[in-house]
């Protein structure tokens, strides 16, 4: 059968996986009376909820007398890495521009990784029916994207589609006939080539890998060379060439619409997942037993920012999640770095009972933090830290640099520009993207982006959109002011009562409620000063028997803050620790006890006088 491998890749909320639905449902993948759930290829509890695909995922559909095998990747820039495995899998990409916004920075990125590996993409010009779209100069700003990447000519020669995959229809032209996805599927099969087969025994590159409960490890990738069975006997090679494993495959199973089936044997070209290994992970070589060579496994960029995971050790520590040992936690980061090459888990070198944890950015690590919060995890996590790096040839301390495109109402732009200065940003370039809007373009360090999301909302009362993109690292920007309020700690363990809340409202916004359970070194709200403040929130009033007017005045408190996970991560201080507990989302001071907070103070204090 006629095969080809292909990867849709876009920017975030373009339509990747809006489209890869319905070309499942044009193909003929469901039966007629088959209920599926919209974007079904995020099947991830969190990619729901959040609307975005974090993890890559395979498909296949037929269409006529080919099989197309399509690979859904992410659009956020957190997920990169996934992107970057995902390319070596595939031989063509349908690279997915918004008819509106036009490339983006992760179009930039995934797009720079597909013509660095040889690939000719597609472009398609999605949701054609926005009523702001401006089809014309988005193909000019993506022809320019090519240009600007280095693009050969081949690749420069690429042929355009249109439409709207959320109203099921692609045509050649931007008013062509509005009926369905034939166009596109016979672009697809058309311009790019059936996959390169190469000679000798059997050898597939694993790209991803997951944990089944039936199955155990199942390692995802594209046959290189030869055919693969059932019961076969094979070897895992690593990068270097030595032998991670040997064992025997228990099954083979091949992508069929959005299910795998076990097949009895699988040919060169196809992309298929295996398991029976227990060792072998991604980038490794699966093999024949007499391959001595590996396959070339493209190295992947390397993280940017690093957070501290350690145990929870404050007072209620295990009373809403039963996975609470730092043997646990590590063993459960050692499997993520295992199937998600972008993160890298080494021990803290500081304390005990911690691990470094580095990734490509805030909303990866947040999600990981969220995802072992719902298997049962307590723990606790420091504020997010840049990784910098020294050059080699100067000994200048360098760090890592984002581009940073903010799309924002003409009169919020004075705003946005004030404070991403105050965080030593530099603006690089300033247009009109429609009608009252602004694209502003800056280059900005890493450190100033944590936190910015919720200020920046804030700031443009929700009307900003921002995106970033890991450009550069560069030398070091210099000191920037973080937060300039202090926290309001308690002093003593309880619950907290409305009566000493109430007494309390005036120091700061609160982060607790009536009935919260607080202990000592616990944060409970903000301080509107600069110095942090010690309160006794359980006290309650003292009842007498004698009445007084003014007495009995209603208490009527102000509602909380209310600290989501990225909130929370982006809120705490460098001495500030978030507790994740299933339940609960704490923020507390790293030292709990108010003395040993004292003495560190002191000691730093006088280390930075001398």
């Amino acid at each position: 059968m006629n095969l080809r491998n292909i990867a849709i890749i876009a920017h975030v909320d373009h339509g990747k996986t809006t489209l890869i639905d319905r070309l499942l449902s044009q193909s003929g993948s469901f039966r007629e009376n088959q209920k599926v759930a919209e974007r079904a290829m995020d099947s991830n509890d969190l990619e729901r909820e959040r609307g975005i695909t974090i993890l890559a995922k395979v498909t296949s559909l037929n269409w006529k007398e080919t099989r197309i095998n399509i690979v859904d990747t992410p659009g956020h820039a957190d997920f990169g890495g996934e992107v970057e495995r995902i390319l070596n899998m595939v031989d063509g990409a349908v690279l997915l521009v918004d008819a509106a916004e036009g490339p983006m920075p992760q179009t930039k990125f995934v797009l720079q990784k597909a013509l660095k590996i040889g690939l000719r993409p597609i472009v398609c010009i999605n949701k054609i029916d926005r009523p702001d779209e401006r089809h014309n100069e988005v193909v000019n700003e993506v022809f320019d994207l090519f240009a600007n990447l280095d693009a050969n000519e081949e690749q420069l020669d690429f042929p355009i589609i249109y439409g709207s995959a959320k109203q099921g229809w692609m045509a050649d032209t931007p008013t062509g006939s509005q009926e369905n996805m034939a166009p596109l599927f016979d672009l697809i099969v058309r311009h790019f080539n059936p996959p390169v087969v190469e000679e000798g025994p059997f050898r597939m590159l694993v790209t991803t890998i997951e944990a089944n409960p039936f199955l155990g490890r199942v390692l995802t990738g594209r046959v290189r060379s030869g055919t693969i069975k059932a019961n076969q006997s094979v070897k895992a090679l690593s990068r270097d060439g030595k032998i991670a494993e040997q064992g025997r495959v228990s099954k083979v199973l091949a992508f069929r619409g959005l299910e795998r089936l076990p097949v009895d044997e699988a040919e060169a070209g196809d992309i298929i997942a295996i398991s029976g290994l227990t060792t072998a992970t991604v980038s490794d070589t699966i093999c024949d037993t007499t391959v001595t060579e590996p396959i070339y496994a493209q190295p992947i960029d390397p993280p940017t920012l690093t957070m501290t995971f350690r145990i929870n050790d404050g007072p209620l520590a295990g009373k809403e999640g039963d996975k609470v040992q730092s043997r646990v936690i590590r063993d459960r980061l050692v499997r993520e770095a295992e199937g998600n090459v972008a993160l890298k888990v080494t021990p803290s070198v500081n304390e005990t009972d911690a691990f470094e944890v580095a990734g490509r950015g805030e909303l990866q690590l947040g999600i990981l933090i969220e995802t072992m919060r719902r298997e049962g995890f307590e723990l606790t996590v420091g504020r997010p830290r840049v990784v910098f790096k020294t050059d080699e040839e100067t000994g200048e301390k360098l760090e890592p640099v984002e581009e940073v495109i903010v799309d924002v109402d003409e009169e919020y732009t004075g705003v946005v520009v004030q404070k991403l200065s105050e965080r030593r940003a530099e603006m690089r370039d300033m247009r009109p993207s429609g009608v009252g809007r602004q694209r502003i373009v800056f280059h900005a360090p890493t450190r100033g982006l944590i936190g910015y999301q919720s200020e920046l909302l804030s700031d443009t009362r929700g009307t900003a959109i921002m995106n970033r993109l890991f450009h550069s690292y560069a030398p070091y920007f210099g000191e920037i002011p973080g937060r300039h309020t202090g926290a309001l700690l308690s002093n003593s363990d309880g619950d907290a009562v409305a009566y000493a809340i109430f007494n309390l409202q005036d120091r700061g916004p609160m982060f607790i409620e009536h009935g919260t359970k607080v202990y000592a070194g616990m944060i409970i709200g903000e301080h509107t000063r600069g110095n942090d403040l010690e309160l006794n929130v359980i006290k309650g009033k003292k009842l007498t028997n004698v009445r007084a007017s003014g007495k009995d005045e209603a208490v009527v408190l102000t509602p909380p803050i209310r600290m989501s996970l990225e909130k929370a991560l982006a809120y705490v201080g460098e001495d500030e620790l978030v507790e994740v507990t299933p339940k609960s989302i704490r923020l507390r001071k790293a030292i709990l006890d108010p003395h040993e907070r004292k003495r560190v103070s002191r000691s730093k204090e006088s280390d930075n006088a001398a």
